[in-house]
C-alpha cells in the first residue's frame, strides 16, 4: 500500500459530480460521480426514496396483527407487517406508525417500542425503515381504503406460526421477515428495546426534502 493512500477504513468517498435523471412520486434516480481508493471516479447509481415505518403489533394472546396485501410489481400478494412511508414533511416517525396501524388494521396501542431499524437495499437506495413493536392494542377508527388497501386482508398469527413460515419462505416481505425474526430473537434474549422516541441517526431526508 502506498504510504499516500489512506488506511483501509478511512477513505473519503466523495461525490465529485452529481446529476438526477428521473424524479417522480415516490423515488428519484441520481447518478453520482464517486473519488474511489487510489484516484479512480466511478459512477454510481443511487435511488433515493422515503423512508418507512412498519409495525410488529402483538395482541394480549401474543399473536403477530399482519396484513395479506397486493404488490404489483411481484404480482402477487404478500404477508407483511403494516407500514408506510415517511412522505410528510414535518411528521414524527412514532405518529407515522400510530396513523399507518389505524389506516390499515383499525388498531392503536398503548405500549411502544423501537424494535430494529434496517437499511433495506443500501447497494443501490437510501431507503430506511424503522420496525416498533407495539402492545396493549385496542380498536380504533379505521378510515375507508382505497385501492390496494381496499382489498387488503388482516390476520394474527402466534409468533412461532411467523417464524415458521419465514423459514418456510411464505413470508419473504424484507420488512416483515426483519421485524418477526428481531422481535424472536429480543425475547429469546431477554433484550431490552430502545424507547419509541429512541434517535434515528440512519435516517435519510433527502426525498422528502426535495419533494419539500
Amino acid at each position: 500500500m502506498s504510504t499516500s493512500e489512506p488506511r483501509p477504513g478511512r477513505h473519503d468517498f466523495e461525490a465529485v459530480a452529481s446529476r438526477t435523471v428521473y424524479d417522480g412520486a415516490i423515488l428519484a434516480l441520481r447518478l453520482d460521480q464517486v473519488a474511489m481508493p487510489g484516484g479512480r471516479v466511478v459512477e454510481r447509481e443511487v435511488i433515493e426514496h422515503h423512508g418507512a415505518v412498519a409495525v410488529l403489533a402483538l395482541d394480549d394472546a401474543g399473536r403477530i396483527v399482519l396484513i395479506r396485501q397486493y404488490r404489483h410489481p411481484l404480482r402477487r400478494r404478500l404477508l407483511e407487517l403494516p407500514a408506510g412511508l415517511l412522505d410528510k414533511a414535518g411528521e414524527d416517525p412514532l405518529d407515522a406508525a400510530r396513523r399507518e396501524l389505524a389506516e390499515e388494521t383499525g388498531l392503536a396501542a398503548r405500549d411502544w417500542r423501537v424494535l430494529v431499524d434496517v437499511a433495506l437495499s443500501p447497494g443501490f437506495s437510501d431507503e430506511v425503515l424503522r420496525v416498533y413493536l407495539a402492545r396493549d392494542l385496542y380498536s380504533t377508527e379505521r378510515p375507508e381504503p382505497e385501492d390496494e388497501e381496499a382489498d387488503l386482508e388482516i390476520m394474527r398469527m402466534p409468533l412461532d406460526e411467523a417464524v415458521a413460515a419465514v423459514f418456510a419462505g411464505d413470508i419473504d416481505n424484507a420488512t416483515a421477515v426483519a421485524g418477526l425474526l428481531a422481535w424472536s430473537a429480543a425475547q429469546a434474549g431477554n433484550v431490552e428495546l430502545r424507547r419509541a422516541d429512541a434517535p434515528w441517526p440512519g435516517r435519510s431526508t433527502r426525498f422528502l426534502d426535495r419533494k419539500s
